[in-house]
């Protein structure tokens, strides 16, 4: 069997640490291969059109699209940029040919970065260096040029790979130029690059092989397999096998064959060798199983993932208020959602426990975990999670846990108080460069397990003032305790509608998280308090009515705003004994046990 070039594609995935400008650079790509009609409102961030992705301003779910230039078409491939997506970027990397990475003109390579890189080199795609917002006023070209050089001495596994070209691009304007400075109109010089230096797909003769990637689901055609075709060819009505990972196979009719163009699927009578593709008719294939030829039937090597590191309990609701604000309430509607987003996400671990009503679910970070309970609430999900802990391992008798690398960038005025909070955390300093106008990157080593809970002390202390990102190293020897700096709650002594008299009287005791007219129930969390212990509140308790008149001072209270915690925070703020209530309305702080006498029984008993 011999091997052909396909001179009519090219494959090429978007890489970048996350706010670099992916989602900008393919907006723009598509708006200038006149994809779209010139009266056509496309609007920002085409890419990504999930609820979420917006609401947030990340790319959470790696997408495919094309663009037609000089009668070439370019399949794009848009991945997330942060860190804890990265399982999205391991999924789908392997169908592109050649990678852009880009970086930003100001913060130069950053960890996410430096996993990515390292994905594509690994895979062997040729890389475009593309730095990018070089029109911002502090942009620092040449040192971000430099240290991006550094970056792929320290990663390359050919000599090839150190010979990469470099464009100067501002994605926001939709500007590309190969020479800093220069003056630019318009992404030409990208697009003629892309097709100077990523290589057209190499097409092996013989029968069908084509490995799913992606899955996606439609109400009419059922699920859709999404995949590169690497060998061979597929038309609708072709009986083809799937072979999974232990190579039983199982034989489809394949029902309709689409491609891309812009956000489009096209129908087609016939995909080929090199074509990127989504497949209906395929209903039982899961991700990385290859789709061969019934009588050749081939397996590709399959798509390897690398392994959660935090974990949750997530149940059925136990609250007094259960049942009440969500749809699907019960463990088998649990246990099915959650198989079910298995199938698509991943990077997801979902295991039974001996409870029937709770499952352990595993995923990158706190971040990806949120995502998905944030998608099953808006779905009419109801239930209850515990606080993430780390995922560890036991090898050779001693006990191992995840370790990632932290990057701060930062005031320099913030530099003591973030110092004294991370080393609670068992973190490690291992580098610091300032760059003499008061901005300071700091670099750590530190636990998985230091992490959780780090977001809003770091947000608080910062004011807002600095950027932190992370990338996993790997497992190593357990740190050391990491102390808990968080205080203690305010808890609800009794069940009721809380009202301004008795959240005055808590507010006299810490910070508050509901306000007058909220229903609240035995052991609900209401707020935090000032000393380190627990502390019970009637929050429901009413003013002593008298024949005495009250003046207008004390009849008008002025209540502090009550704190809202998002998901993330509320994940991060609860403790052990402690569960986050989701619903589709409501996100409760509640202790595990929902009496005052049960929990003293259990302080005695431990």
């Amino acid at each position: 069997m011999g091997q052909i070039h396909r001179d009519d594609i090219r494959n090429i995935a978007i890489v970048a640490h996350v706010d670099h400008g992916k989602t900008s650079l393919v907006d723009a790509m598509l708006k200038q291969s006149k994809v779209f009609r010139d009266n056509q409102q496309v609007g920002q961030f085409i890419m990504d059109n999930n609820a979420l992705e917006r609401e947030k301003g990340i790319t959470i779910l790696a997408k495919n699209t094309a663009v037609i230039y000089r009668g070439i078409k370019i399949n794009i491939i848009d991945t997330p940029g942060h860190a804890d997506f990265s399982g999205e970027v391991e999924r789908v990397i392997k169908m592109a040919d050649g990678c852009l990475l880009l970086v930003d003109s100001i913060e130069g390579p950053m960890p996410q970065t430096k996993f990515v890189l390292r994905q594509a080199l690994a895979k062997g795609l040729k890389p475009i260096v593309v730095i990018n917002k070089i029109d911002r006023d502090n942009s620092r070209i040449d040192e971000v040029v430099r240290v991006t050089q550094d970056l792929f001495l320290e990663l390359a596994t050919s000599a090839d790979q150190l010979d990469f070209p470099v464009l100067y691009a501002s994605a926001r304007d939709g500007i590309a130029v190969t020479e800093p400075g220069a003056a630019g109109e318009d992404l030409v010089p990208l697009f003629e690059c892309i097709l100077q230096q990523v290589p057209p797909p190499i097409i092996e003769e013989g029968p069908l092989q084509m490995l799913v990637y992606s899955l996606d689901y439609d109400s009419y055609r059922g699920k859709i397999a999404i995949g590169r075709i690497f060998r061979g060819k597929v038309a609708p009505h072709d009986i083809v096998v799937a072979i999974d990972k232990d190579d039983n196979t199982t034989e489809h009719e394949v029902g309709q064959v689409f491609t891309y163009l812009g956000l489009n699927r096209l129908q087609v009578e016939e995909a080929k060798a090199g074509d990127i593709v989504a497949i209906t008719g395929l209903n039982n294939v899961s991700i990385g199983e290859t789709i061969a030829n019934r009588e050749q039937p081939e397996a590709l090597p399959g798509i390897e993932i690398s392994e959660p590191t935090v974990k949750v309990t997530l149940g059925v609701n136990t609250s007094p208020f259960a049942g009440l604000e969500g749809r699907f309430c019960t463990s088998r509607q649990l246990r099915e959602r959650l198989y079910r987003e298995v199938e698509t996400n991943i990077a997801l671990g979902v295991q039974d426990t001996d409870s029937p009503d709770s499952f352990l679910v595993a995923g990158r970070g706190e971040l990806h975990l949120a995502i998905l309970i944030e998608t099953m609430r808006r779905d009419g999900y109801e239930f209850q999670v515990s606080k993430p802990e780390i995922i560890t391992k036991v090898l050779d008798g001693k006990l191992l846990e995840p370790v990632e690398a932290l990057t701060i960038d930062t005031r320099e005025e913030n530099i003591g108080v973030l110092i004294e909070i991370l080393s609670k955390r068992q973190s490690q300093l291992t580098n610091m460069h300032n760059d003499g106008q008061g901005n300071v990157r700091m670099e750590f080593r530190i636990p998985t397990r230091g992490l959780i809970g780090f977001t809003s002390a770091f947000i608080t202390v910062t004011r807002g003032e600095a950027v932190m990102s992370t990338l996993l190293l790997g497992y190593e020897p357990w740190y050391g305790e990491v102390t808990s700096d968080r205080d203690g709650a305010l808890v609800a002594a009794a069940a009721g509608i809380a009202v301004t008299y008795g959240l005055n009287h808590a507010q006299g005791r810490g910070i508050t998280f509901i306000e007058p007219g909220t229903h609240v129930y035995e052991s609900m969390i209401v707020g935090l308090n000032s000393r380190a212990q627990d502390t019970a509140v009637n929050v429901c308790k009413e003013k002593k009515r008298t024949n005495v008149r009250a003046s207008t001072a004390d009849i008008a209270i002025k209540l502090t705003p009550a704190v809202k915690l998002s998901l993330e925070q509320a994940l991060d703020f609860i403790k052990d004994d402690e569960l986050v209530e989701i619903t589709p309305k409501s996100i409760r702080l509640r202790k595990k046990l929902l009496t005052q006498a049960e929990r003293l029984k259990a302080r005695r008993a431990a």
